[in-house]
């Protein structure tokens, strides 16, 4: 059997309540049990990766911490056994750097890859952290994430052919039934442990974001009193390879025996350990995302648009400043004191309005380029499915005759053969 656990370790020094504290139990839990792979998201600070690499040493002698944006991925892998490669890649879209009170954008959001030997098989290692979500009725975000659940899918079906065992954690930000938690299993093909599950112990639904949880505000959770499942481990196996079930699935239940609060704001998950998404189900659930990109483009031009037209207005002010400050040097008379003061000041305002808006309307086609770079990768991806459904070959045999219909005469301009 192969134990696999995942956690968001709500690691954000000097934010998170009690951080220091909570990974001293981190470590001791995970020298503990067993676990053959151990998957983390949320270590933002390298100190505290090295203060588990530490303590797992015996336990856990291999690791990797993935490096990315301005704090972090936040994403490290321990293993019992040597990881002999590892990538990382990070998501085109994570949200917006003016709106920092949510932080995402500073974060380097990524998913990485380890590549292990379990036992003369080659198992692919995926942990993830994709953007939250903040508010269910109006989420901002939507469009990115479901950018980020395409890329994750793209990124896991590229790298994973040659692999036999395909295991994928980490807190997704999706509901089981939210568009791009559907796209990503049925994409991939991978299985929900919780789902698949033959015994089962844990929070009711096997929810990992509880209410009962101290470090988590009610409000949070709202329209959902108990909580949400927003933490996964999925997997599958080759098709060379009998189908591999999960036994066993764990979640803690917020409290830990003998401590005043518990590892996370989040639970972790245990798991000890395919299924081919019907063509049609593809194409319905690739048309539903590639629908919900198209809505996000068409925000991001609106957004695009209306920051150059108030840049353009700020500079149709800064030309009506300079004309209108040019008047006295050409007036005729008894000079006019100057008015430099709110000259300076309106200049001032003329070129912060010029400088935000530039960066916004670099910022808003960027994000343009990424939508549009996804809409282009799914319409793709949309035909082939649909010419695999009705059975017609994905291109035409290069040797196939090309004559004239039969009882034609060629035509006097037809090549000679």
């Amino acid at each position: 059997l192969m134990k696999v656990f995942s956690l968001n370790c709500w690691g954000i020094r000097y934010l998170s309540k009690l951080c220091s504290q909570r990974y001293q139990m981190i470590g001791e839990m995970l020298c503990k049990e067993e676990h053959d792979i151990v998957l983390l998201q949320e270590v933002w600070s390298e100190k505290d990766y090295l203060y588990l690499k530490k303590k797992l040493s015996t336990s856990h002698s291999h690791s990797h911490y993935f490096k990315s944006g301005v704090i972090g991925s936040g994403l490290a892998i321990f293993s019992k056994h040597r990881i002999h490669d590892t990538f990382l890649y990070r998501y085109s879209l994570n949200g917006y750097p003016y709106m920092a009170h949510h932080g995402d954008w500073f974060g380097g959001k990524a998913v990485g890859m380890a590549v292990l030997n379990l036992g003369g098989l080659t198992a692919n290692i995926y942990v993830t952290h994709l953007h939250a979500e903040y508010c269910r009725e109006k989420d901002t975000y939507l469009a990115h994430r479901v950018v980020q659940a395409w890329e994750l899918q793209q990124f896991i079906r590229h790298t994973s052919a040659g692999a036999d065992v395909v295991i994928l954690g980490g807190d997704l930000n999706m509901h089981p039934q939210d568009l791009g938690s559907r796209l990503l299993r049925s994409y991939t093909g991978l299985r929900d442990a919780y789902l698949e599950t033959a015994k089962f112990d844990g929070c009711e639904n096997g929810i990992t974001l509880i209410a009962d949880n101290p470090f988590i505000s009610k409000k949070e959770l709202v329209p959902f009193e108990k909580g949400i499942r927003i933490d996964y481990i999925l997997f599958k196996v080759s098709e060379r390879f009998t189908d591999v079930d999960c036994d066993f699935m764990s979640t803690t239940k917020g409290s830990v025996p003998d401590q005043p609060f518990p590892y996370s704001d989040h639970e972790a998950l245990t798991a000890q350990l395919q299924l081919k998404a019907s063509l049609a189900e593809l194409v319905d659930i690739v048309t539903e995302a590639r629908t919900e990109v198209k809505v996000g483009l068409h925000c991001a031009e609106r957004m695009r648009y209306t920051a150059a037209r108030t840049g353009a207005m700020g500079l149709a002010l800064l030309f009506l400043e300079l004309a209108i400050a040019a008047v006295p040097c050409f007036a005729l008379g008894a000079e006019q004191p100057f008015p430099r003061t709110s000259f300076y000041l309106l200049a001032a305002l003329c070129f912060a309005i010029l400088l935000s808006t530039s960066l916004l309307y670099i910022f808003y086609t960027m994000e343009l380029k990424s939508l549009q770079g996804a809409e282009d990768q799914m319409r793709l991806a949309v035909g082939g499915l649909q010419e695999k459904l009705r059975g017609f070959p994905l291109a035409r045999p290069h040797d196939a005759p090309r004559g004239p219909p039969e009882g034609d005469k060629p035509n006097a301009l037809d090549p000679e053969e």
